[in-house]
């Protein structure tokens, strides 16, 4: 009984708590701004625009705990989404270019792996010029003009509904689902927060974490050219800009969701209802009909916001931290 009731108090001081509070306070503010935000179809709506983001955010997530970070996964799906829709257009079938560009997005993973284990450069220094490196190849490929896909069995991947709800909503969630369970689960989930907490505590424990850092940038490569293919199929065109500043809605989803800057803590339950206030925000925004000039400057508050939350979060799980060992040092 004391053991549930500490747990119960624990997830009452928790940040998905907190979150979930917020996300309900943007839904009721938006229902008395405009009725219409609070319909089923909206939240589809919302969901299916979620979708993209919400898997780039699986892959920062993963990064930011084992303390890395990737700036270029919004560049990495528009790329691929361009090389797809060149491929398709070309007579390939596109249930072979799906697998050949998930296969392909390694490669851009590797990348970014080799830059920062290998040449030991910033994660956030080596990812930002790789992001510029797969805008730029992405223009170049379609010569800065988007490109049409006219095939319907893969247009129909980002369209097609099951039971009212987008199917790329559903993927998402899915890959929600199952990364989360993986991340929390298994051994790898367990290194991935051991090498973002303490490196060197991860190493004395036979955890190689230049091994594992490298399959978190292949697996963020590998999800967000996966988020290409599905935004090309939503837009029914591989576009060069298509995922241009999204990189940092995933970074905000996560830091809004309790996953701290500072690696080591976080999870992918909370990641998501970060992502859920995050969309709910901006479409609300949109419902009512603030201009986008103003809506780019709301987004850029709610980041520095997620900051400033991940902020003192860090600050006061120092503090406690710190009194704990205080206290050990006083008994001893």
């Amino acid at each position: 009984m004391e053991n549930e009731k500490k747990s119960k108090a624990s997830f009452l001081k928790s940040n998905i708590f907190i979150m979930l509070i917020v996300l309900v306070a943007v839904i009721v503010f938006f229902t008395i701004m405009k009725q219409e935000y609070f319909t089923i179809r909206n939240f589809t709506n919302i969901l299916q625009a979620a979708s993209t983001i919400g898997l780039l955010a699986i892959g920062e997530t993963y990064l930011i705990i084992a303390g890395h970070i990737d700036l270029s996964c919004a560049n990495i799906a528009s790329l691929f989404a361009v090389i797809a829709a060149m491929m398709i257009t070309s007579g390939i079938p596109w249930g072979l270019v799906m697998i050949i560009v998930l296969v392909c997005s390694i490669l851009a993973g590797l990348a970014n792996a080799c830059l920062v284990n290998v040449f030991r450069l910033q994660p956030f220094i080596a990812t930002l010029a790789m992001s510029n490196v797969f805008s730029g190849m992405a223009y170049l490929l379609c010569d800065g003009k988007p490109i049409a896909i006219a095939e319907k069995g893969f247009n129909a991947m980002g369209s097609i509904r099951i039971a009212e709800i987008p199917l790329p909503a559903i993927l998402m969630v899915a890959c929600f689902i199952v990364f989360g369970i993986i991340l929390a689960r298994t051994v790898f989930g367990r290194s991935v927060y051991i090498i973002g907490g303490n490196p060197e505590a991860a190493r004395l424990a036979g955890i190689n974490p230049k091994k594992v850092s490298t399959i978190l940038y292949i697996l963020c490569a590998v999800i967000s050219a996966f988020a290409g293919l599905l935004m090309a199929a939503k837009m029914h065109s591989g576009q060069p800009a298509g995922g241009q500043g999204s990189e940092f809605d995933g970074i905000t989803a996560s830091i809004l969701g309790g996953v701290a800057f500072t690696g080591g803590t976080g999870n992918l339950l909370g990641c998501f209802v970060g992502l859920m206030v995050m969309q709910c925000f901006n479409n609300g925004l949109t419902i009512i009909q603030v201009s986008s000039f103003w809506q780019t400057v709301c987004k850029g508050l709610l980041l520095v916001a997620a900051l400033l939350i991940d902020y003192f979060r860090s600050r006061n799980v120092g503090k406690v931290n710190y009194k704990r060992r205080a206290k050990a040092a006083a008994a001893a």
